[in-house]
């Protein structure tokens, strides 16, 4: 049987040499990108570019796609594998009708050395929360950017004077909190735990900058137990790897939080490493604090991943297990209540 290809022809305007050179990438490996996830094929002159495929959906989804891109292309940006990765999810099949073409509005955290576009809805929401409400929750799977722009509005919001400090926490759960036994002072024994959270300050103030700023105490650097007893006005401060807090450690930290002050606490449900029976603070949070006003929780799933595909398939592969294993559980605990009724019976 033959198999017949849906063909589309778009126009990319303005005419832009740059631009499209920027779209389709060094040796069109932007392009191949594109090809391979979407399973069309795509030829182009000049600014006149035909996509053909088996699918129409595909077809529609890869014009959408790089009428996206273009424009992004035309306002000088980079083109990256991530870029794509990520407009690739907002114009997934299934996603088709949502994605809106103007996307007039484009969101941009300034920092000294990086300037920062949220990528997808989600993650643009996050930022205007952020910047709207003094305490928020970025929730969601590792790759989502929930960390990494939280770091970006903090940069961002003490570079405008608008915070006098940055305080980076994280609950040090491997080691138990019990820092002692390692060599160093307190920001050597948790740079470990932190990494993440370096790695960003360095990208968006510089090396020098950050090591300055950390001598004066403008960033500083905590585990979650040092927290206690402490209120932190004028201060951004940031809660990584929340899911690791007891629900006493989360409440305690929430209520560290003063005047002037914006709290970000980020985490991922799906990975705790608590001891076996104590119960994430994450997540009695999320069900204590829900409808609170003043509070914004933004929730990420495997679609929003901005790293490698594999990653995102990844995490979707661990989510259709947890689904399957609490099935098997609910079934397991059904038969026993009927095998228990039927001896009672009898």
């Amino acid at each position: 049987m033959e198999t017949t290809l849906t063909t589309q022809q778009i126009r990319l305007l303005p005419a832009d040499a740059g631009a499209l050179a920027l779209l389709c990438g060094q040796l069109d490996e932007n392009l191949k990108q594109v090809e391979k996830r979407l399973e069309v094929t795509i030829q182009y002159r000049g600014e006149l570019f035909d996509i053909s495929g088996e699918s129409a959906d595909h077809v529609a989804a890869t014009k959408l796609l790089l009428e996206n891109l273009y424009r992004e292309a035309l306002a000088k940006t980079d083109i990256s594998p991530e870029t794509i990765h990520l407009y690739l999810q907002e114009s997934a099949i299934e996603s088709l009708n949502k994605v809106k073409k103007g996307n007039a509005e484009q969101l941009v955290i300034k920092t000294r050395k990086a300037f920062i576009k949220p990528k997808g809805q989600n993650q643009q929401g996050y930022v205007k929360q952020i910047r709207k409400h003094d305490i928020n929750f970025g929730i969601g799977p590792a790759g989502t950017g929930k960390t990494y722009l939280a770091v970006a509005c903090a940069v961002e919001a003490l570079e405008a004077d608008r915070v006098e400090r940055i305080m980076l926490v994280r609950p040090a759960v491997e080691a138990g909190e019990k820092l002692g036994f390692l060599p160093g002072d307190l920001s050597q024994k948790i740079d470990p735990y932190l990494r993440p959270l370096y790695d960003a300050l360095y990208e968006m103030l510089g090396f020098e900058l950050v090591d300055k700023l950390i001598e004066k105490n403008v960033i500083e650097i905590a585990p979650l137990a040092f927290m206690r007893g402490r209120t932190l006005n004028n201060s951004f401060i940031i809660l990584d790897e929340s899911q690791n807090t007891t629900r006493e450690q989360m409440k305690m930290f929430l209520t560290r939080i003063g005047f002037g002050s914006t709290a970000v606490i980020t985490g991922d449900t799906t990975q705790v490493d608590l001891p076996r029976g104590t119960s994430s603070g994450l997540a009695h949070a999320m069900h204590v604090l829900k409808g609170v006003n003043g509070i914004s929780m933004t929730h990420f799933s495997s679609s929003d991943v901005v790293r490698h595909p594999l990653v995102q398939r990844i995490v979707e592969a661990y989510d259709r297990f947890d689904v399957e294993v609490e099935a098997e559980k609910k079934a397991r605990n059904q038969a026993r209540q009927d095998a228990e009724k039927t001896t009672g019976e009898s």
